[in-house]
């Protein structure tokens, strides 16, 4: 018996409520949620970053990505890893994955067949003090969620979105 699996790469600038917009999406699927910077930043805490998320904490973090990228494209081999253990899982019919790069979500949407979402809110200035969130906008995503309201309004957008695309 054949489940429905949907791949779906979420996007947005820090702070807009991808996260909470996820856990909305929860309450009506199994979803998984893994990120592509999830391996960058337990390598990150060995060198010494602390979990924050200020602009210098966002710079370390792309620019570690960046490094692994070119050493040997860890950050993707990371995301086809998890892609591969959600297909076989019997209890999860969602995997949200956490990309920033427009060219990286590219070659992750082309492979595996995802949906593209970004997540934006007016309320938040946007960052562009490194690449990962400067590049955020710079893609024609399939699905563009505005969280500018309250959480009871992104909370039925979870809800729409779940039944339209799932």
């Amino acid at each position: 018996d054949m489940i429905n699996k949907t791949k779906i790469i979420i996007n947005g600038c820090g702070g807009v409520g991808k996260d909470t917009f996820v856990d909305y999406c929860r309450i009506f699927a199994n979803v998984t949620n893994v990120s592509s910077v999830d391996k960058i930043k337990e390598a990150a805490k060995i060198l010494g970053w602390s979990g924050g998320k200020s602009e210098d904490d966002r710079k370390f973090l792309s620019d570690l990505k960046i490094l692994s990228t070119g050493y040997n494209n860890f950050p993707y081999e990371y995301l086809k890893q998890n892609i591969e253990k959600f297909m076989e899982d019997k209890s999860s019919n969602v995997l949200f994955m956490h990309i920033r790069e427009p060219e990286e979500i590219e070659k992750i949407k082309q492979e595996f067949g995802c949906i593209t979402v970004l997540v934006q809110n007016i309320n938040k200035d946007h960052i562009d003090s490194n690449m990962a969130d400067a590049n955020v906008c710079n893609y024609e995503y399939d699905y563009v969620i505005n969280n500018d309201y309250d959480l009871n309004r992104l909370k039925e957008k979870a809800i729409h979105f779940i039944c339209e695309v799932v």
